[in-house]
């Protein structure tokens, strides 16, 4: 069986005919060793939005690893520790980085050290640990590695760092699937997937495919709206909070 009928039985299995020109696929599984695409290629952040799946599948043309890192847009972070003084816990230094992600996962189908060797995953930046962060404040080694902690600490927290790398199952010795999870928290902006193929310890192709995250309805109108006029966005919020707290207050005291 060819790689092209392949990718063919993979895709009407998954049930996503409707959405893909399917002979353009066809004809690049031949050529291509790597081919790779997405359910949707857009997430659309609701009123309700409580997080998505958005599934890649693809298929290699011989047998080799597959990994996947998704990036979310650059974005300027500040790390503080805090300090407890006189019993109170306050904000006392401060380190602040550029170039971080506002999300990052990635996925595997074997674990990363064993696809590929350190200096490969560092040279490709792939994985939390080989992601640079350029730190704007002068600090030594040991306070860069204290703060760094610190930030993915906190982004793993929120949900926007990956604690470890999903599953890639493939469904043949040629094609493959994972599901890319966006929470509900997932910042706006362009993002970026990168999936490489790797052979014998060396990424033997590449490919790149944006996915964009936009708020729509509602919520897309107050956000441009509050952004492009903050000053009177800011002014309507308090005379709303002023008349709701002065109707509770008639209602209250009617009782």
């Amino acid at each position: 069986m060819t790689v092209s009928s392949r990718v063919l039985m993979a895709i009407v299995a998954l049930g996503i005919m409707p959405i893909l020109g399917l002979g353009g696929l066809s004809k690049k599984a031949a050529a291509d060793p790597l081919v790779v695409d997405l359910s949707n290629h857009l997430v659309a952040i609701t009123t309700g939005f409580t997080g998505t799946n958005v599934l890649l599948f693809g298929a290699v043309e011989d047998e080799g690893d597959v990994i996947v890192t998704v990036r979310g847009p650059d974005q300027d972070m500040v790390v503080r520790k805090k300090e407890r003084k006189v019993g109170i816990w306050v904000n006392s230094e401060s380190a602040r980085y550029k170039n971080v992600p506002a999300y990052y996962t990635s996925a595997a189908n074997r674990p990363m050290d064993i696809i590929a060797p350190a200096d490969v995953l560092l040279d490709y930046r792939i994985g939390l640990k080989n992601l640079r962060f350029v730190p704007e404040s002068k600090l030594n080694d040991s306070d860069q590695k204290v703060y760094r902690e610190a930030l993915v600490r906190n982004m793993q927290s929120a949900g926007l760092f990956g604690e470890r790398p999903a599953k890639i199952s493939f469904l043949s010795n040629q094609l493959f699937r994972t599901d890319i999870h966006f929470p509900a928290n997932t910042p706006t902006g362009t993002y970026t997937i990168n999936v490489y193929l790797i052979r014998d310890g060396g990424v033997a192709s590449v490919k790149t495919t944006p996915l964009v995250v936009s708020k729509t309805g509602v919520s897309a109108e107050v956000y441009e709206f509050a952004h492009r006029y903050s000053a009177l966005y800011g002014i309507i919020a308090v005379i709303i909070a002023v008349v709701a707290g002065w109707i509770a207050s008639v209602a209250f005291r009617k009782r």
